[in-house]
């Protein structure tokens, strides 16, 4: 059951910049605006790191710990589950390398994000080929895809997007992750368009490798972000990348030199090098943000902002959806296809109103704190 959410009271709070900044910021499917308390971390951290004999290395670890104990709150899983990554394209190279991969076919939707395609290509010195579902009607096609899964014999991944960038397409999971299970493939998600805004359980979901970055909707600092492997092949799969900090021995400064090849038991085994504790620390204040107010309530509030949209696209004949208008298919990403697209993107513009263009459409992504009264301006904006 979601709670609506005190946006005013929010933004008082955690934004108040937006009382008085002309901007109306719709672009954190982008970049995710830092809250206040994770600026106040962040000054707080830059202090200490300025005079590095005041950051003893517990708190350091600490932060690390923290992170990845919230980062596995937030989707369900378990701290011994989650590497500390810099960003989803590093999670998802984690899987192209270190899953047992035969040669065959990996799947994935013609559309995806680049992160969900070079790592994989990459792999053809390994007779393994990157093939992609053609989209239908501007979509992915999920059917198709299903259907791939279960009649070839060669498939070894299918790797998707949980949240599509250009149009927000939420894929359905449980139904392509079950169709991997069933015949043995590995199944790898990008989570980073979803992570944050929409409620995930992963212990409940045949996901095997689940990447995001914590930069966009997740309102953290760049260079933050997780990787998710399931506990039943943590310790089955041998790391590609090796450094010291994924060694047990790295926890013992006393004794770096006995070069005890041991990688740790749980997913702190993938992580290779020393990690942005600072970044970290910022990015522990805004996923706490995110926990208090619930990722639930803000996915409801997203649904009522993206409701919004769909009805004024639809009410248009100049205008093409191309987000899904189904609630259960769509998160945060809103985007829609204006005949005049350069008018209407100058139209924002000019009006202060952050968005993008995507693959031929206009791109909107508020978060928690837009209000609706922010979106019925806008698109009364865009009606005039």
């Amino acid at each position: 059951m979601s709670t609506p959410l005190d946006v005013a009271a929010l933004r008082a709070r955690e934004y108040p910049w937006m009382a008085n900044d002309p901007a109306i910021y719709f672009n954190a499917a982008s970049v995710g605006p830092l809250p206040q308390r994770t600026v106040d971390v962040t000054a707080e951290w830059t202090t200490m790191r300025s005079r590095p004999h005041q950051l003893p290395f517990p708190l350091m670890q600490e932060a690390a710990a923290t992170a990845r104990s919230q980062f596995a709150a937030l989707v369900g899983a378990d701290a011994d589950e989650i590497a500390l990554m810099p960003n989803t394209t590093y999670g998802l190279n984690l899987a192209a390398r270190a899953l047992p991969l035969r040669p065959g076919a990996i799947l994935t939707f013609d559309g995806e994000f680049p992160s969900c395609v070079y790592p994989f290509q990459a792999l053809g010195s390994r007779g393994i080929t990157l093939d992609l579902i053609p989209k239908r009607d501007g979509i992915p096609d999920e059917d198709a895809l299903l259907e791939a899964i279960g009649n070839r014999s060669d498939v070894v991944a299918v790797v998707v997007s949980w949240v599509q960038f250009a149009n927000g397409f939420v894929a359905d999971l449980a139904r392509i992750g079950n169709a991997c299970r069933a015949r043995g493939v590995f199944f790898i998600v990008d989570g980073i368009q979803g992570c944050g805004v929409r409620p995930i359980d992963l212990h409940a979901l045949p996901v095997d490798i689940f990447a995001s970055g914590a930069q966009k909707w997740q309102l953290s600092p760049w260079g933050t972000g997780f990787v998710y492997v399931r506990r039943e092949l943590v310790t089955s799969l041998e790391p590609h990348d090796v450094g010291w900090a994924c060694m047990k021995a790295s926890v013992d400064y006393t004794r770096l030199t006995d070069y005890e090849f041991d990688f740790f038991d749980d997913a702190r085994r993938f992580e290779v090098v020393t990690l942005a504790y600072q970044d970290f620390a910022a990015a522990n204040a805004s996923t706490s943000l995110l926990l208090e107010l619930g990722v639930a309530n803000i996915a409801k509030h997203l649904e009522r902002l993206g409701d919004r949209v769909v009805q004024w696209a639809s009410g248009r004949k100049d205008v093409s959806l191309i987000t899904p208008a189904d609630p259960a298919r769509r998160a945060g990403v809103l985007s829609f296809a204006p005949q005049r697209l350069d008018a209407m993107a100058t139209v924002l513009k000019n009006a202060h109103v952050t968005h993008v263009v995507r693959e031929g459409a206009i791109r909107l992504s508020p978060h928690s704190y837009n209000t609706l009264e922010e979106m019925d301006r806008v698109l009364a904006l865009l009606d005039g």
